[in-house]
């Protein structure tokens, strides 16, 4: 594993930084135009100048490169670019474990949704934060105890 990924199980602290957990709906619209591809460049552009802190489950860099793969749009060599692309962004990524393990099936019980759907809201929850995402559809399945973890693509 290349040293630019970086796996972490806590907050690293940064004081003044928006910290924020992002799904792949979000990452996919970074190399595809898609509606609301503008929105979800203004975060990627947030992130790289410091602005925001993003953080995601570990699943994130297997869900963007299937997303993109099943579009048909790239090449073998443009995935492993765009794999490579997705590693230099040094997205935070946590294993699902401990506290935040727990809090993911919690979420998926309390609200019928798949685990990997859970592992981001989960990860908000356990961070006290909130998560960015493109997926109207799971935000409206969500109680109300969770949708106010939600910031949607339309929303901001």
């Amino acid at each position: 594993m290349s040293p630019a990924l970086r796996r972490s199980s806590g907050c690293s602290g940064k004081h003044g930084i928006q910290l924020a957990v992002i799904d792949a709906s979000v990452i996919v619209k970074w190399f595809v135009e898609e509606e609301n591809s503008s929105k979800a460049m203004e975060i990627r552009d947030r992130y790289i100048s410091g602005e925001l802190r993003l953080i995601a489950p570990e699943i994130i860099i297997f869900e963007v490169l299937n997303a993109l793969y099943y579009k048909n749009l790239f090449s073998e060599d443009e995935m492993k670019g765009i794999g490579e692309a997705l590693q230099s962004y040094s997205i935070e990524l946590y294993s699902l474990e401990g506290e935040y393990r727990d809090k993911t099936i919690e979420v998926a019980f309390k609200n019928r949704i798949t685990i990997y759907d859970a592992a981001y809201i989960g990860l908000a929850v356990v961070k006290g934060t909130f998560m960015y995402t493109a997926d109207e559809k799971l935000k409206n399945k969500l109680t109300k105890e969770y949708k106010q973890y939600i910031r949607t693509l339309n929303e901001i």
